[in-house]
């Protein structure tokens, strides 16, 4: 890929959440400090990459790292989202896993964001060396780690050994036909929050970039992949088409359709419709990315 077309913006400045989404961070806030998203055992918080950061770890030693970006829209959304599915897999897989929090829109535009969560990956990957490392994230999150693995096949970023990307938000032009096929079936993100969303993230900028959308980008060298979708969603087009492209890049996709399943379902938690089918090929994956026997 041309050096121009990856090329990302200089930062530029933005401006004051409007108050209703001011009014909804505040809400988010309040129910994490009265126990939502607890997980068994606290979290270690520190830094990472200059961003705060949840970490979460195997009881025995870890069998290779993973980066979790958090989903909202690039709008809201926190670390502590992530917190029991991060707990989860840790345990589960034995791995290292860290859940940075990137700078959010409308007051930090694209790219933003992206150069946050590249800065958590470039840190990490100094921290696990050569041991196996998995991107991995939920909604707009996931759009944020396939425009990693983009810039990783292009040889900007370091190695990424696997990708999940959950429920993926990866066109911004909010143009598939899923969004209307799908707007009874997905009552948590649909047309007007989408439009809204990339309004507010990309604030005039093209949004058919490739490291904005990563649906249009040359997917050449891109990391093994798997994709987790709802077929009821408004997102399951943009998942099929990037791992139709995936494919005929040469690239090695699994997409893990399923029905009846909400947006990010595996995330917001693990009894929910499709969770834990989800949760079970999240970790056959990771088990194969570090190539190790799998933890009982």
């Amino acid at each position: 890929m041309p050096e121009t077309v990856l090329a990302l913006p200089a930062e530029r400045p933005g401006y004051p959440a409007p108050p209703d989404l001011a009014e909804r961070r505040a809400q988010m806030g309040a129910a994490i400090a009265g126990g939502a998203f607890a997980t068994n055992q606290p979290a270690q918080e520190t830094e990472l990459g200059g961003l705060r950061c949840l970490r979460f770890a195997p009881e025995g030693e870890a069998r290779g790292y993973m980066l979790q970006l958090h989903g909202g829209g690039f709008r809201i959304g926190r670390p502590e989202f992530e917190a029991p599915l991060s707990e989860a897999l840790a345990t589960r897989c034995a791995v290292n896993i860290a859940v940075p929090q990137y700078r959010l829109a409308p007051e930090a535009p694209f790219p933003a964001g992206l150069n946050d969560a590249l800065a958590a990956l470039v840190a990490l990957r100094a921290e696990a060396g050569s041991a196996p490392l998995i991107v991995s994230g939920d909604s707009a999150g996931a759009g944020l780690a396939a425009s990693l693995g983009i810039l990783a096949a292009a040889g900007k970023a370091p190695r990424i050994d696997g990708m999940i990307l959950l429920s993926p938000w990866l066109d911004l032009t909010v143009t598939a036909p899923s969004y209307a096929a799908n707007a009874a079936s997905d009552p948590l993100f649909g047309t007007e929050s989408a439009r809204i969303a990339a309004d507010l993230y990309l604030q005039g900028f093209e949004a058919r970039h490739p490291l904005a959308s990563p649906l249009f980008a040359d997917l050449a060298g891109f990391p093994p992949c798997l994709v987790s979708v709802g077929t009821g969603e408004v997102l399951v087009e943009d998942s099929r088409r990037f791992a139709g492209k995936l494919a005929a890049s040469g690239c090695n996709c699994r997409l893990v359709e399923i029905a009846g399943m909400d947006h990010v379902a595996v995330v917001r938690g693990a009894d929910l419709p499709g969770a834990r089918e989800t949760f079970a090929a999240m970790a056959d994956f990771i088990d194969g990315i570090v190539s190790l026997p799998a933890r009982a």
